[in-house]
């Protein structure tokens, strides 16, 4: 599968922003519905962090203490896509976004783990700058 996030661009602090994780060629047989999504970014001179994870069907999430309540991950598996809505947007939020997928079994590892890590995840998307700043 090959992902490609989009949606970042220049928002003042207290916006909101969409970003897009769209996904296409799969192997044979396999749909979105076979992936966990995880979104993670990387901002100026930080480590690379885990923020948000969505389960195969969509029916579970899972979110960093940083974006909680702020940030919603989404997912329509019939249009191979995945959503992170970002609201209340802070500085501290300007970053590159990227979305990856995995297969790993999802009753092998807890929700805070697909989402902080980041070796679980074998499908990155190239990842959309965001902005955050007056």
């Amino acid at each position: 599968v090959q992902l490609q996030a989009s949606g970042g661009g220049l928002v003042q602090p207290g916006g909101s922003l969409t970003l897009s994780c769209a996904a296409s060629q799969f192997r044979s047989g396999y749909t979105l519905e076979d992936y966990g999504i995880g979104w993670f970014r990387q901002g100026p001179e930080k480590a690379r962090e885990g923020i948000a994870y969505i389960t195969r069907r969509g029916d579970n999430t899972h979110y960093s203490d940083s974006v909680k309540g702020r940030f919603t991950v989404s997912r329509d598996n019939a249009k191979s896509t995945v959503y992170l809505q970002m609201n209340g947007l802070k500085p501290e939020d300007t970053a590159v976004y990227s979305c990856a997928a995995t297969n790993a079994p999802p009753d092998a590892f807890t929700l805070p783990t697909l989402m902080r890590d980041s070796t679980l995840y074998d499908r990155w998307g190239q990842g959309t700058l965001v902005t955050v700043s007056s």
